[in-house]
């Protein structure tokens, strides 16, 4: 672990606080993604690849349901700026027939096909709540798609729950529980657990996609939403919100699940689920076995050249604006470049700098989400050496968090630390085959 990180020097100058170039080019910095253009571009160059595959950002969807609404959304000429009710609207009513019909096969007694149908609903509601609701008719959306998916995720063979752990650490105004998926397989010893915190756009109804494949290995999985999305009850735009989230939810683990094993847990963030994934690190390192951090940011994610840009990159949407409205800023992407790096920089509030616990930190070196220079700030101190307990891992010539060699890298190493009975090869070869959706009915 921890190839294809350059060198020391420049290591130190990827990773300079102020820097106005980066590792992905000034002509790559500046060029247009073809899938901005329009949403028929961004489904024949981003978009109906994945959905074919039942693959991000379309788990349990299959393409047979999206093939019409994307014709639909065509036939419109939709794009950028979208009007996101407009937008929302076109997935409704294939959804609403897919639930239907899930609905006469559960009352059939047709379990299997009810569960598969529910699910391939949810995954038309997601994308029309996708990247974030911030319309009215989106909101309706990421509230029907949790319906549907927890009607579905009832179903399984081994269910996975909506539960609502307490949160005593609450401020006044936050709420004071924490919505979260789970999944605990049977066994008569107390059981490893990974917590997997969702991204961006990805929330605990799509993210849920990993607990059955890790279950077959005796695995119990938490999912959870990070500040400023989904269901998460921590106040967006407090930098100490996650913190007191993780000592709730830790608190709960040790007391109130008795068939987990609380000294043996691993946190696993995905894309800015990453930036949460690597604070937990450093602020509850004695309650982690390990972190993992794929494709997470920590510093230069808030630069102002960086969110004056990333519009146009890589992201399928609106990324900066996104990212505001998930840091508590609403529309005001001012405001947001503003002040984003003083509230939330994990390297001048030192959180970098304080114990963690065992560390891997994951991503692609031509992210254009959040820039690969925040993994070298991550991994390496001011004077150039690589933190304490840190591991690393820059898959060369990948985009945002290296995919899909990424994913063989972090379970590698978590079986490593969780020595578990299945071979490694086994274990990959199991979670991996299990994650892309393949509709029968």
């Amino acid at each position: 672990m921890g190839d294809c990180i350059p060198d020391t020097n420049d290591v130190s100058a990827a990773g300079d606080r102020d820097i106005e170039t980066y590792h992905i080019s000034s002509s790559a910095l500046h060029a247009r993604a073809a899938h901005h253009e329009s949403f028929q571009q961004l489904w024949e160059t981003k978009w109906k690849g994945p959905c074919a595959m039942g693959v991000y950002p379309f788990m349990f969807g299959s393409i047979t349901d999206f093939q019409p609404v994307v014709d639909a959304i065509i036939a419109k000429g939709l794009k950028e700026p979208y009007n996101w009710d407009e937008y929302a609207s076109m997935f409704f009513p294939q959804a609403f027939k897919l639930a239907f019909t899930a609905r006469q096969a559960e009352q059939n007694g047709e379990k299997e096909k009810a569960c598969e149908l529910y699910l391939r609903s949810s995954a038309l509601y997601r994308i029309a709540r996708f990247p974030a609701p911030r319309s009215p008719k989106q909101h309706e959306a990421w509230n029907l798609g949790k319906q549907v998916f927890y009607k579905g995720a009832s179903l399984l063979p081994i269910p996975i729950l909506p539960i609502s752990i307490p949160h005593p650490n609450h401020l006044p105004s936050e709420p004071p529980l924490i919505p979260a998926s789970l999944l605990l397989p049977p066994s008569p010893h107390p059981l490893p657990l990974l917590i997997i915190l969702t991204g961006l756009d990805g929330y605990r109804t799509e993210l849920s996609a990993w607990q059955t494949p890790l279950s077959r290995f005796s695995i119990a999985t938490l999912v959870l939403e990070i500040p400023g999305t989904g269901d998460s009850p921590s106040l967006p735009s407090d930098p100490l919100s996650p913190d007191r989230l993780m000592s709730s939810l830790f608190s709960y683990i040790s007391t109130a699940l008795p068939t987990v094993n609380s000294s043996n847990i691993i946190i696993w963030g995905f894309s800015t689920g990453g930036y949460y994934s690597l604070r937990a690190a450093h602020t509850h390192p004695s309650h982690l076995l390990g972190s993992v951090s794929l494709g997470g940011g920590c510093h230069h994610m808030f630069d102002e050249t960086w969110l004056r840009n990333v519009n146009h990159l890589e992201y399928p949407f609106d990324l900066a604006h996104t990212l505001a409205h998930k840091f508590g800023y609403e529309d005001n992407l001012d405001q947001f470049i503003k002040e984003g790096k003083s509230k939330f920089s994990l390297l001048d509030s030192g959180i970098l700098d304080q114990e963690s616990c065992k560390t891997l930190v994951v991503n692609g070196d031509l992210d254009e989400i959040f820039p690969v220079e925040d993994l070298y700030l991550a991994v390496r101190d001011k004077n150039g050496n690589v933190r304490k307990n840190t591991e690393f891992k820059v898959v060369e010539g990948r985009k945002h968090m290296g995919e899909p060699e990424s994913f063989g890298v972090i379970l590698e190493w978590i079986h490593g630390l969780w020595g578990l009975e299945a071979g490694v090869d086994e274990f990959k070869k199991g979670v991996l085959e299990g994650l892309p959706f393949k509709p029968k009915y």
